[in-house]
């Protein structure tokens, strides 16, 4: 199929800009993180815009490559999402965007592809959406244990470790300023997986 016919055109287009708000998205709710005391959360999101930036880059590179150099404007449709920076609510959406991308979007974007042919483009699109899922369950995990205030407990004793200084310890419960270069609770690192 001629690329420029493509409906895999358009998508990569959508999803470069979708990535590439979802990267700022983070952005901004990392800087209101830091704003509460939440060191960790905001390197999180930081490093999840980061990865959000590597996949647009993904998709910006498959445009370029499939359209031989002739790339112009390509006319998109698509909604986003604008919402208050209350951290607890920013979690909880940005994991609804993420869950969207990888069980509906990215999989139907992936099938579009292998249809018309574009078989790179659509293990791309499949790949992503598994990190997607990742960063779904990343910030689910985060808006829980934020909402049921337990990012800093656990039922089971567990390593806490300060991602400033690198010291550590075992307990149910971190300390609320490391004894060993005085930063707050905030940078302490918690599990967000389960």
């Amino acid at each position: 199929m001629d690329f420029d016919e493509s409906k895999t055109k358009i998508n990569l287009a959508r999803a470069f800009a979708g990535e590439c708000m979802g990267g700022a998205r983070y952005q901004f709710i990392a800087k209101e993180a830091m704003s509460q005391g939440y060191s960790y959360i905001s390197d999180t999101l930081k490093a999840l815009a980061k990865n959000e930036m590597a996949h647009a880059r993904v998709f910006y590179d498959h445009l370029l490559e499939l359209s031989n150099g002739k790339l112009s404007n390509i006319e998109i449709s698509a909604g986003y999402p604008f919402e208050d920076y209350e951290l607890s609510n920013s979690l909880k959406n940005a994991a609804g965007a993420e869950l969207s991308e990888a069980k509906n979007i990215y999989p139907t974007f992936a099938k579009i592809a292998r249809d018309e042919g574009f078989i790179e483009v659509a293990k791309s699109f499949e790949l992503i959406s598994l990190v997607e899922k990742e960063h779904f369950e990343k910030l689910s995990l985060m808006d829980k244990k934020l909402k049921a205030k337990a990012l800093y407990k656990s039922k089971e004793s567990t390593k806490w470790e300060c991602s400033n200084c690198g010291h550590y310890h075992e307990g149910k419960e971190p300390w609320k300023e490391c004894p060993l270069c005085s930063y707050p609770q905030g940078y302490v690192m918690f599990q967000v997986e389960e």
